[in-house]
């Protein structure tokens, strides 16, 4: 009896760690998770940032169109067939800032805005065509959206503003287990925390994003358990079973 004793004593602890460790969930790992890079921000100072035009930067695709003359565009909006960057119909601008169009040849238009390059581009055509009236689109700006949302992914920006919770909708919404006070925005590598339960107006907070931005919706503490007690509790409730009878049989 002391030999049965001595070994359900020994095992005992070894059970308890055992429902401990069911119960205490490992935490995943976080991409995100950085200690101490990150710091509150409200959305006011990032929108005076978010308000600034794109500009044109090396890598970026161009589509230039210029009405009727769908021979000198290149992914014309104007034309019956309407081309973008899905069907290859833009310019890439090179390493250098330029890109090369038709009857003109290379163009500088690194640094520039999109208003300042069709001026630019205007004023280049108006030698071969009269009064010409020219569209520049960058069909690259994109911004990531990571975590808790329906549909996380990659989205376009198709307009020449477009705000955060804008964007959080084109991503389906934010999900049942999101923290929306600890929202993680990434811009030009560095980190804020946006805790958007705080926003007292609207309209006037809402961030207008860039091209290159990151928001990472983390995950509501609680989720991992949730997610698991349907396969826990029946291995939790056998091994709380053993842990009474053992304490029974050495007492």
């Amino acid at each position: 009896m002391r030999t049965k004793k001595s070994f359900f004593a020994s095992a005992r602890p070894i059970i308890i760690i055992s429902v401990v460790c069911l119960f205490s969930s490992c935490a995943t790992q976080n991409l995100f998770h950085r200690e101490n890079t990150a710091s509150y921000a409200s959305l006011d100072s990032l929108a005076l940032q978010g308000s600034a035009q794109h500009t044109i930067r090396p890598d970026d695709k161009i589509s230039v169109s210029i009405w009727n003359h769908d021979d000198l565009s290149i992914g014309s909006i104007f034309g019956i067939y309407n081309s973008n960057e899905v069907y290859g119909k833009w310019v890439l601008v090179d390493q250098a800032g330029y890109i090369s169009l038709p009857k003109i040849g290379r163009v500088n238009v690194n640094g520039m805005t999109v208003t300042a390059c069709e001026i630019k581009l205007r004023t280049a055509y108006a030698e071969y065509i009269r009064e010409p009236i020219i569209v520049v689109k960058v069909l690259n700006r994109e911004v990531t959206v990571l975590g808790e949302v329906k549909s996380p992914g990659v989205f376009l920006l198709e307009k020449e503003k477009n705000t955060l919770f804008e964007t959080i909708g084109r991503a389906g919404g934010l999900d049942f287990y999101a923290n929306k006070k600890e929202v993680k925005f990434i811009r030009n590598e560095k980190e804020y925390l946006l805790d958007l339960t705080k926003m007292e107006d609207f309209e006037q907070n809402n961030l207008v994003l860039q091209s290159g931005d990151i928001i990472y919706i983390p995950t509501r503490k609680g989720k991992t358990l949730d997610k698991k007690a349907p396969t826990l509790l029946p291995v939790a409730s056998i091994l709380t079973t053993v842990v009474v009878i053992l304490t029974f049989i050495n007492n």
